[in-house]
């Protein structure tokens, strides 16, 4: 089953409409699968001819989109109106660049993100770094931006918080323990300790007991208000709740840090016309972060920089893999 919509402008509550259909419904639709071809781990409705692990852009070009109004969404986030206003100032950009109308769409679950993307309604996107091979191989997304600074360097790191007064010193303290993970697919919040964890002594859910928060945010809340024990975070996230004094530092501790991960990827749907593709790139690497509310809120990001998803992304594939992930609906909509 498929949602047919006029190509060009189109009311955002027909978007939400849109995004509630099961995501299983969505990419099962045998009208769409494609001939066979190369496609990797892609969904059967596209293809990989050239080997660069993303979706083939349409060969018909009576397939390529390019409405006149842009539909963008940022990652799942506790509070999705306060985001809305700080990147307004990007949007601003974006439709000067791109002569379009933008509309910024708060999703509420990864899987709603996907499905809008996957289902035509969803043209730009912030992935999170963990559901971001869902969103390549389940709806066409690719990868082609993210957040970083002038040097080129960019990501985060898996940080696991205690409460100061919890008594947990070292990994080993966990044993027996309630942590807050995220969400199961998340890569800092769940993926990665689940992968990284086991060569510090410590196997989730067999050591410790797992409680699912939802979010980065209701995890680090948790750990203040000793509701969890630990959590394992995003050090991105909790840097910008301590930044807006959502809770007290003094209140926790760190007992782990990883390696660094990329961090939120930028997306657009493998359908688009080349030509609007081009622009849309052009307003994401001519963005000037300094002095907008979108570069206080991402303290220590200057630009936009371009990325690789075969490459940048090998990481945290390799961690989905050790976790036995497979890129189907049904894993994304746990």
């Amino acid at each position: 089953m498929t949602i047919s919509l006029p190509a060009g402008k189109f009311p955002l509550a027909a978007l939400t409409a849109a995004t509630l259909l099961p995501l299983s419904m969505l990419i099962t639709a045998p009208a769409q699968a494609q001939e066979d071809c190369e496609r990797g781990a892609l969904a059967d409705i596209y293809c990989d001819e050239d080997g660069d692990m993303v979706a083939d852009r349409p060969d018909d070009e009576s397939e390529w989109a390019n409405p006149d109004t842009l539909i963008f969404a940022y990652t799942p986030v506790e509070d999705p109106a306060i985001y809305s206003d700080i990147w307004q100032p990007f949007i601003d950009h974006l439709e000067e660049v791109t002569e379009r109308d933008v509309r910024f769409f708060a999703v509420q679950s990864n899987s709603a993100q996907v499905e809008a993307m996957r289902s035509g309604r969803l043209h730009i996107a912030g992935f999170s770094t963990g559901p971001t091979p869902f969103a390549v191989n389940l709806a066409g997304a690719v990868p082609f931006a993210l957040m970083g600074s002038d040097d080129g360097r960019f990501g985060y790191t898996l940080q696991l918080y205690t409460h100061v007064d919890s008594g947990i010193d070292e990994m080993a303290d966990l044993k027996g323990k309630r942590v807050a993970h995220t969400s199961p697919t998340s890569n800092s919040g769940n993926q990665a300790p689940r992968a990284l964890f086991p060569e510090e002594g410590i196997v989730p859910d067999e050591d410790y007991e797992v409680v699912y928060s939802g979010s980065h945010d209701q995890s680090m809340l948790g750990v203040v208000a000793q509701d969890y024990d630990a959590a394992p975070v995003a050090s991105e996230v909790v840097e910008r709740m301590a930044a807006r004094g959502l809770y007290d530092e003094e209140d926790v501790k760190i007992i782990y840090e990883s390696d660094r991960f990329p961090t939120t990827s930028y997306n657009y749907a493998h359908n688009l016309h080349p030509d609007l593709v081009e622009k849309i790139e052009e307003a994401f690497f001519s963005f000037d972060f300094a002095g907008t509310e979108l570069g206080a809120e991402f303290e220590g990001v200057e630009k936009f920089i371009p990325i690789n998803y075969a490459e940048d992304w090998k990481v945290i594939r390799t961690i989905q893999e050790a976790n036995g992930v497979e890129y189907t609906p049904d894993n994304l909509e746990e």
